[in-house]
């Protein structure tokens, strides 16, 4: 129960469309927002697999209107590629912006349309509603199962001086309208559909347990962990399961509900710092550290950590609390297992002289403040250890 006042919000795009043949009703949303020069914000890979033809092609042919392109998105978005993106915006006039693909497009269109109305560097809207206007009319096209970077208010942008992946929490970079269409997922390849189905699990997970969490989010969240658990395994074995498909692409939104509203933790402040780091992937890195800080965190939540493996199918009901709570952390990592996630950091290329820089630089991190468990920069030190 509350032992003080506390108020919770919640935040999610005004519109969401699901199912499969959603994105074909991307024009009328456009022209509902009033666009006529939409900036699509996407990749090399979507384009070259003809996707961003197929939605260029599309607007044109539903509602008359030309989009303009920039496919330069790199993983791990810079601050150097927002401004890139900026520039296209500004000169060619655009008037909203469109994401097509995965966390990385949607952080980075993020990142040009909040500096689009307010300004300045990304780097002065580090930390949390920092902006004063909200951007320019957003659509989110969504291509991934993971990052639900398409309905939440985080952007994640890396300070390329620093080494440091930003985390910009901001009410007004929640998109307009998100577009989840499996049909349009039905090309990732089996790692890409493993380390997103994972960065999903270990949203639910950090929501379940955060301090932040309401029965609001705690229902998003667990809904979320079952179908992940009862999911993933076919999504990345059978990329053409529709079925699997269309579970992992509610599963993923489910989770962004429950994290975008009871924020995060641990997992994800270390997880930002070996993507500024190293430029590795966020899915990898939060799958690898996942059962690691959470076993750190087991004795704040030990109730939670047995409502999660039950949530992940595990038969909990004739032993103690503490092993109970230890079979969630044995479901997580056969999962991470069965799909193919690299055993430990060492693989990725980390380096252990590098830990505590990164430990220091986690501390900062605001995902961390939520974490159920306070954690010590040796803590820190000693997880990321574990997790090599």
């Amino acid at each position: 129960m509350p032992t003080s006042e506390q108020v919770y919000g919640f935040y999610i795009p005004t519109v969401t469309l699901m199912g499969l043949g959603a994105h074909k009703q991307l024009g009328g949303r456009i022209a509902a927002l009033g666009g006529r020069k939409p900036l699509i914000v996407t990749d090399k890979g979507i384009t070259n697999a003809g996707l961003t033809r197929r939605i260029v092609d599309l607007i044109k042919g539903d509602i008359g209107v030309d989009a303009v392109v920039f496919d330069e998105t790199v993983p791990n978005p810079t601050d150097k590629n927002v401004s890139d993106g900026l520039a296209v915006f500004q000169a060619n006039q655009c008037d909203m912006i469109i994401t097509l693909g995965g966390g990385s497009p949607h952080d980075c269109g993020k990142g040009i349309g909040i500096l689009a109305t307010n300004g300045g560097r990304i780097q002065d809207y580090e930390g949390i509603d920092r902006s004063k206007k909200a951007m320019p009319p957003f659509i989110a096209v969504n291509t991934t199962a993971g990052t639900a970077s398409e309905m939440t208010r985080f952007c994640i942008i890396t300070d390329s001086k620093r080494k440091v992946k930003m985390a910009i929490v901001d009410w007004h970079v929640t998109p307009n309208v998100a577009i989840n269409d499996p049909l349009l997922m039905m090309g990732m390849p089996p790692g890409l559909t493993a380390a997103t189905g994972m960065d999903a699990l270990t949203h639910a997970v950090e929501a379940y347990v955060s301090t932040l969490a309401t029965p609001v989010t705690d229902a998003c969240a667990i809904k979320a962990i079952e179908l992940i658990a009862t999911n993933l395994r076919a999504a990345v074995a059978n990329g053409e399961d529709l079925t699997a498909r269309d579970n992992m692409a509610y599963a993923e939104y489910l989770a962004g509900m429950a994290f975008n509203n009871a924020s995060l933790g641990h997992v994800h402040a270390m997880a930002h710092q070996l993507g500024g780091f190293y430029d590795l992937p966020h899915g990898v890195c939060n799958a690898i550290l996942l059962p690691h800080v959470e076993r750190f965190n087991l004795i704040a939540k030990l109730d939670r950590f047995v409502d999660i493996a039950r949530a992940l199918g595990e038969h909990v009901d004739n032993l103690s609390r503490r092993a109970a709570a230890d079979k969630a952390l044995d479901a997580i990592t056969a999962l991470s297992r069965d799909v193919g996630i690299p055993r430990g950091l060492h693989e990725l290329g980390v380096k252990e002289e590098d830990l505590p820089t990164m430990a220091k630089n986690a501390q900062k991190d605001a995902c961390g403040l939520t974490n159920p468990r306070r954690f010590r920069l040796e803590d820190i030190v000693d997880v990321y250890a574990a997790a090599m």
